[in-house]
């Protein structure tokens, strides 16, 4: 009998393994847990990556939090309403301390919003239709927008409240800037609201945990420390599970899902993930600096960007690399978060025939070189994701020289935009498309933060148009017909090259209880250990 566990996409299970619904065990536990690589910093606005905002989210606190069905529930605000179509009154909670004592009111807010605005911050889009923040009193807040955004908080359970006077005292006003490297004392020190302390941080060692006594939420773990390991190998990681050494670990590579549940005591919980992995191309250089071509950058040309597109067996790849775990797609979203229309999409076919005639068409009869970036412990399996596109490009004439690294370097990298053509995944926080189209999709705006993760530099007005009419359209059957005509904009344009939804695979010991939610954040604080 298999005992992998599959779960809905917003009916996710709750693995309560010997536990009744609400119940938590009386004794208190150590959670050991790994996971492929570690924290970039502690900086809650430093940087808009899952594994760190999850990691993050339970230290840390925003408005509003995702329960474990991804619903939104209250957090530091209790309660909140539209005064006017761009007005937005947050009532915050009361008797809420940060981990050093302070308490927290309405000065924090009002500063975190201008924290994540600041040079650094990697958090530009979750606030940028903000035009003002007022406080009203010590426990109101309004939040002015620039046109009517009914999707606004649905991006804000990743933005992180932080105390204004810890962090004027300790000079961390501005956010740590991961792209440049520069850090302040909020890199390697953290002062949340959340339910857990840090107590220990040792880069690239482990990330210890203990319970904050003064959190205002009820527990509903049984834990009285955490210990985080990363542990870059996927043979390592899985020998430390099946060893007993660890109590939890995630990603489970594909091909050890079977060799896990078959050992006593440890199974792989499965499920669907919003992530959709894709291939970004850039399109501003005039000339790509690993290229044979000189004076000419070959992604400019659609035909070329198509036949990369046609060049890629993604059938090959779901069925050797991802082992059956993975979902092709023909959208940067995944269909489950675009019902309405995502059934007209459908990929350009697998035909390195059709690939080659592009590349004589566009002039590169003999194909040409590039330089491509990966990380190597980010998705799963991403760089073997990664040297399976390049083997399959080297067939239609692209040859493709592959630097994969650690996401530490490789962010920093791409995040400069130092990159010819990359592998990326991207979930969207808000579970909306709206998202997508901001983050990846528009035109680069450095000062408000639109497309700040489209690495590539993919532009088409016309879809930015479309963009911010989406955010403030109030008619979902309008809405969903514009999100729908950007998205054909964007494949008429092969803007980029969507590749599958991944599954989600974690390993666990039995006696660990959990959440396992579809944006792959880890919930320490729903945790019990038998």
């Amino acid at each position: 009998m298999r005992k992998i566990r599959f779960v809905g996409i917003l009916a996710l299970a709750m693995v309560m393994l010997g536990l009744s619904g609400t119940g938590v065990l009386a004794q208190a536990k150590t959670l050991k847990w790994a996971f492929q690589g570690d924290l970039m910093s502690l900086d809650p606005h430093s940087l808009n990556e899952t594994f760190l905002i999850g990691f993050l989210g339970n230290v840390y606190e925003g408005l509003v939090r995702r329960g474990p069905d991804l619903e939104i529930q209250p957090a530091l605000a209790e309660s909140w309403e539209i005064l006017e179509p761009t007005r937005w009154r947050f009532h915050l909670r009361k008797n809420v301390k940060f981990h050093n004592g302070n308490p927290f009111t309405a000065d924090d807010v009002v500063f975190s919003y201008k924290r994540a605005m600041s040079e650094g911050s990697d958090f530009k889009t979750k606030v940028s239709t903000v035009k003002k923040v007022i406080k009203v009193d010590d426990y109101t807040v309004d939040f002015i927008t620039k046109d009517p955004n009914p999707i606004l908080i649905s991006e804000w359970s990743a933005w992180f409240i932080m105390d204004k006077e810890w962090c004027e005292k300790h000079g961390a006003t501005e956010s740590t800037n991961i792209k440049s490297g520069k850090e302040n004392y909020a890199t390697r020190h953290e002062n949340g609201t959340g339910p857990f302390i840090v107590v220990e941080r040792q880069k690239d060692v482990k990330t210890v945990l203990k319970p904050f006594k003064d959190w205002w939420d009820k527990p509903k773990h049984n834990l009285s420390e955490v210990i985080f390991t990363p542990i870059a190998s996927d043979a390592t990681r899985v020998a430390a599970l099946l060893s007993g050494e660890i109590d939890m670990m995630y990603p489970v590579p594909v091909q050890d899902i079977g060799r896990v549940n078959k050992n006593p005591g440890t199974s792989v919980l499965v499920g669907p993930e919003l992530r959709t992995i894709f291939l970004g191309m850039n399109q501003t250089y005039d000339e790509l600096p690993c290229s044979n071509i000189k004076g000419k950058n070959p992604l400019k040309d659609v035909r070329v960007r198509k036949a990369i597109y046609q060049a890629i067996d993604i059938k090959a790849i779901q069925k050797k690399i991802m082992r059956g775990l993975s979902e092709p797609s023909a959208l940067m979203i995944s269909p489950k978060l675009f019902p309405a229309y995502a059934k007209d999409f459908k990929r350009y076919p697998y035909d390195p025939a059709a690939a080659k005639k592009l590349l004589a068409e566009a002039g590169y009869p003999n194909g040409f070189t590039m330089c491509m970036d990966s990380p190597n412990n980010r998705y799963v399996n991403d760089e073997q994701i990664a040297q399976a596109v390049v083997s399959m490009l080297a067939k239609v004439g692209i040859k493709v020289n592959l630097k994969a690294q650690p996401k530490a370097q490789y962010f920093k990298k791409v995040l400069a935009y130092d990159t010819e053509f990359y592998l990326l995944g991207w979930t969207p926080s808000s579970f909306d498309s709206w998202n997508v189209l901001y983050n990846l999709i528009n035109t680069r705006d450095e000062k408000t933060g639109r497309g700040k993760f489209n690495l590539g530099g993919y532009s088409n007005p016309k879809i930015d148009a479309l963009t911010d009419k989406i955010l403030s359209e109030t008619d979902i059957a309008k809405r969903d017909k514009m999100i729908k005509e950007a998205y054909m904009l964007l494949h008429q344009d092969v803007g980029y090259i969507p590749l599958h939804q991944q599954s989600l695979a974690w390993g666990k010991k039995d006696t660990v209880s959990l959440v396992q939610r579809a944006d792959n954040q880890f919930m320490i604080y729903y945790v019990n250990v038998k």
